[in-house]
């Protein structure tokens, strides 16, 4: 999300341990984790009811690598879609002061 003190990044946890009914998560497919680099053999999920933020370029945990991958739009932005309408009952952690 641009912002004029830096770009706000958002992380969501990626977990390998089936998350409980009553979290908002969603399970990874395979072609989505060989896109986005991951292990294709594991089950993964997307936790969305907490987030970390950073600002890019001003962070000391975002490292100046190249990523791995990426989920394809046609994955993510539906998900993205239901954070946004639950967002005010996410646990956000910031990672900038």
């Amino acid at each position: 999300m641009p912002r004029p003190d830096g770009h706000l990044v958002l992380f969501f946890p990626i977990v390998t341990k089936q998350p409980e009914a009553s979290r908002s998560a969603a399970e990874v497919p395979a072609i989505e984790k060989r896109r986005a680099g991951l292990d294709a053999g594991r089950r993964l999920w997307i936790i969305f009811d907490e987030f970390n933020t950073d600002i890019v370029g001003n962070s000391f945990y975002l490292e100046p690598e190249p990523p791995l991958g990426r989920f394809s739009k046609a994955f993510f932005l539906p998900l993205l879609r239901e954070f946004i309408s639950r967002r005010t009952s996410a646990t956000e952690i910031s990672r900038f002061p």
